[in-house]
């Protein structure tokens, strides 16, 4: 039963799992652009195995060192320790990557205002979804929020504002919804996502057992409700074809990216959704029946040659 329970913790940790890559490529990027400083990007399985390694033992030491300070401090004021959990209370977690990426890439342009600031600026709204569910919604979650002068250097036509934010959109409403009904389309290919998954995450032996055999067959049931869900075409493949095909002539034979000469926000979004796909057969057929193979090998090359900055980025401006 302990292994039993192993596994399924490994499970609750997959969606994670897949989309950090995109992520950490995106926020990459997201600093090459903002300030040009350098340190080569790693994209490949050896070089994000290493950063995983790395950043685990990292954290567990910042955490080690930050826990003996911090009790250190609580018996010595207990008034610091009631200011310190106001603190807490007070502070915004926040859960949707869309509105993750506008923070970080509108602190990256705009150095003014502090990122807890920025962060204020996208409210969370309780709403009710269409089967009635409760959701917490961001409106404005594909806003920069930037001032008229910077506003103007980075959407020197205001189309492109516009044409944005509606792709980015589009990344979340649906592109992102045809992963999962592809990735374990059949008991075979959910077998093969999940061993793959299993194999790069590096699980142990009867966690990944639980892992691999218990999850492919709750995703392949769970990606025939998500099916049906989201309107989806018998063969799921069609629509996932039909989304990188409209996908490529958005962007157009005379510009790279959408971002014209440099991938933008929509470039990133949607890149970021197919890369979970990367060593699967539903990237494998998307490739082979598309026409995004170009432009995706253009996002890893930006990518591979985005230059992250040093560390005084990260300090607030003085």
């Amino acid at each position: 039963m302990a292994a039993a329970c192993s596994g399924w913790r490994c499970l609750g940790l997959l969606p994670w799992r897949l989309r950090a890559a995109g992520q950490a490529a995106a926020v990459g990027l997201l600093r090459a652009q903002s300030r040009g400083y350098c340190i080569p990007f790693g994209t490949g399985r050896y070089a994000r195995g290493r950063a995983r390694k790395g950043s685990r033992m990292l954290v567990g030491a910042a955490f080690a060192l930050g826990g003996t300070f911090g009790l250190f401090q609580t018996l010595q004021d207990p008034l610091k320790a009631q200011e310190h959990l106001a603190e807490q209370q007070a502070a915004k977690q926040l859960n949707d990557s869309s509105v993750i990426i506008s923070a970080i890439k509108t602190y990256l342009i705009s150095r003014k205002k502090s990122l807890e600031e920025i962060v204020s600026f996208y409210p969370p709204m309780k709403a009710v979804n269409e089967r009635g569910k409760e959701v917490t919604e961001y409106g404005n979650k594909y806003w920069l929020m930037l001032d008229e002068m910077e506003t103007q250097h980075v959407y020197p036509i205001k189309e492109t504002r516009v044409e944005e934010m509606k792709w980015r959109k589009w990344a979340d409403d649906w592109l992102v919804h045809l992963i999962s009904p592809n990735v374990y389309r059949t008991p075979r290919e959910a077998l093969a996502s999940f061993n793959y998954i299993v194999h790069e995450g590096k699980f142990g032996t009867v966690e990944g057992f639980f892992a691999k055999y218990m999850g492919a067959v709750a995703m392949f049931f769970i990606s025939k409700r998500l099916k049906s869900r989201h309107h989806l075409q018998d063969n799921v493949r069609e629509d996932l074809y039909k989304a990188a095909n409209d996908w490529v002539k958005a962007i157009g034979k005379h510009r790279p990216f959408m971002g014209g000469s440099q991938p933008n926000l929509a470039d990133l979004a949607v890149y970021g959704v197919l890369r979970v796909m990367e060593g699967l057969e539903a990237y494998d057929d998307m490739m082979t029946h598309t026409k995004i193979q170009p432009w995706y090998h253009r996002m890893e090359k930006a990518i591979g040659e985005a230059e992250v900055p040093n560390w005084q980025l990260l300090q607030p401006p003085y």
